[in-house]
C-alpha cells in the first residue's frame, strides 16, 4: 500500500477548529474528550494526522500516550512529557531555575533540574505552562491518549487537576490558551474524568471518535495490492464484522500474501475466509483466558461483564449473583463469595489485565469487547 496510514485530513482539520476556537460559548477550552474501542485507529489519527495539523497551526503540541508504559504512574508520564518540551527551551529552563530561588544558573548541570518542575514541586506544572506560553506566545494543546488511566492512581488524579489549574490560568487573558485533549477506548471509563463536580474536567464535552468506513474500505481495496481486486462493498460487511479494525482486514490480506498456490479467482472468497478466521482467532484467545480462571474469578468477572457501567461488586445483588453463576458452573465448588474472597478476585483479575480500577473502587473491563465476545459464547446467561 502506498501509505502504512490511512489519511484523514478533513477530519483533523475539522477536529483542530473545534480544539482551537475562541468563539463565544464554546466548551473547547474546558477540553475535548474523545471515546473510540481499541485498535479502530484512534491512536494512529491523533499521532499522524491531527498532531500535526495542530502543529501546522503554530501550536504546541504535546503527546503522551498513557497506555504506552503501563508500569508507569500516569502522572509522572505527563509530567515528564511537560519537562520533555520545557527541556526544548534554553531561556526559560534559565526563567525557571530563577524561579525556584536559583540565582546562578548552570543548565544540565548541579544548579536546576527539570526534576524541580511537576506535581509538589519547586515549579509547579501551572507555572511551568504558563511560562511556556509566555515564551512561546502560542497555544498550547496537550494530547493525551488512553487518558482514562489517570484515575488510577492518585499521581494521576493530581496531574489532572494541576492541568486544569493550569487550563484555568492559560485561558485567562494573560496567556495563549490551553488545551486538553483526552482519548479513551472505554467510554464509560472516559466520562469517570468529566462527570461529575469532583473531576477535574467535570462538563468537558465527550463525544465519539468517527469509525473508519466506506472511505477506508476503499482505500485499503485500492492499495491492498492482491492477486486479484477485492469488492469495496463486499469488504466493508467484512470490516464491520471485525468491529472496524484495520489489523483484522491487514492480517488477513498477509496470510493470502503468502498463500504461493492461491489463484486469482480465489483470492475474493479466500480473503472473506481469511477475515473470518481472524476474528474468530481474536475470540479465541479471549475465551482462552477466560476459561484459565478458577470458578469464583470466572463468576465475578461474568456478572461484572454483564452488569457493565451499574456493577457494584459487593452489593447484596451482587453477591447473590455470584453464587447463582458460580453453582452453575461450578455446582461442587466449595468456595462461597463474600466482601474478602471477592476483593482478592478482583485484585486477581486486575493482575491479569481482564479488569480496570479507578482508584476510588470503581471496576469495568479492560477490554470494553471482552464482554461481546463472552456474550457470543452465552457466557453472559444468567449473570445480569
Amino acid at each position: 500500500m502506498s501509505t502504512k496510514f490511512f489519511p484523514r485530513a478533513e477530519l483533523a482539520r475539522r477536529m483542530v477548529a473545534a480544539i482551537t476556537t475562541q468563539a463565544v460559548g464554546s466548551a473547547s477550552s474546558s477540553g475535548l474528550f474523545l471515546s473510540a474501542p481499541r485498535r479502530t485507529g484512534k491512536s494512529t489519527f491523533v499521532r499522524e494526522d491531527l498532531r500535526p495539523a495542530l502543529q501546522a497551526t503554530g501550536a504546541t503540541v504535546m503527546y503522551v500516550d498513557l497506555w504506552a508504559n503501563r508500569k508507569a504512574d500516569p502522572g509522572a508520564v505527563i509530567v515528564e512529557a511537560v519537562r520533555a518540551e520545557l527541556a526544548t527551551h534554553e531561556g526559560l529552563v534559565k526563567r525557571l531555575a530563577k524561579s525556584a530561588g536559583m540565582d546562578k544558573v548552570s543548565v544540565g548541570g548541579v544548579s536546576f533540574s527539570l526534576d524541580r518542575v511537576g506535581l509538589g514541586q519547586a515549579v509547579s506544572l501551572s507555572a511551568a505552562l504558563a511560562a511556556l506560553s509566555e515564551e512561546t506566545g502560542r497555544m498550547i494543546v496537550l494530547l493525551i491518549d488512553e487518558a482514562q488511566h489517570a484515575i488510577t492512581t492518585d499521581g494521576g488524579y493530581d496531574a489532572l487537576f494541576a492541568l486544569k489549574a493550569a487550563r484555568d490560568e492559560l485561558n485567562s487573558s494573560r496567556h495563549h490558551g490551553l488545551r486538553i485533549v483526552a482519548t479513551g477506548s472505554n467510554r464509560d471509563k472516559l466520562a469517570m474524568l468529566r462527570n461529575s463536580k469532583d473531576q477535574a474536567f467535570f462538563g468537558a464535552p465527550l463525544v465519539a471518535f468517527p469509525l473508519l468506513g466506506p472511505d477506508y474500505v476503499d482505500w485499503f481495496c485500492q492499495g491492498v495490492d492482491l492477486q486479484a481486486p477485492l469488492a469495496p462493498e463486499r469488504v466493508m460487511r467484512l470490516f464491520e464484522d471485525a468491529s472496524h479494525q484495520p489489523e483484522i482486514l491487514g492480517a488477513a490480506a498477509d496470510r493470502l500474501r503468502l498463500d504461493f498456490a492461491l489463484t486469482p479467482e480465489a483470492t475474493p472468497e479466500a480473503f472473506e475466509r481469511a477475515v473470518a478466521e481472524q476474528i474468530e482467532a481474536a475470540d479465541a484467545q479471549t475465551l482462552r483466558i477466560v476459561q484459565a480462571l478458577t470458578p469464583l474469578q470466572s463468576a465475578v468477572l461474568r456478572v461484572l461483564a454483564a452488569q457493565g457501567a451499574g456493577y457494584a461488586p459487593f452489593d447484596a445483588r451482587a453477591m447473590d449473583l455470584y453464587r447463582r453463576v458460580l453453582h452453575r458452573i461450578a455446582p461442587d465448588e466449595e468456595v462461597r463469595p463474600d466482601t474478602s474472597n471477592v476483593q482478592q478476585t478482583l485484585a486477581a483479575l486486575q493482575d491479569k489485565a481482564l479488569i480496570w480500577k479507578e482508584r476510588r473502587g470503581v471496576y469495568a473491563l479492560e477490554e470494553a469487547a471482552t464482554a461481546t465476545v463472552m456474550r457470543r459464547a452465552g457466557l453472559l446467561d444468567g449473570a445480569a
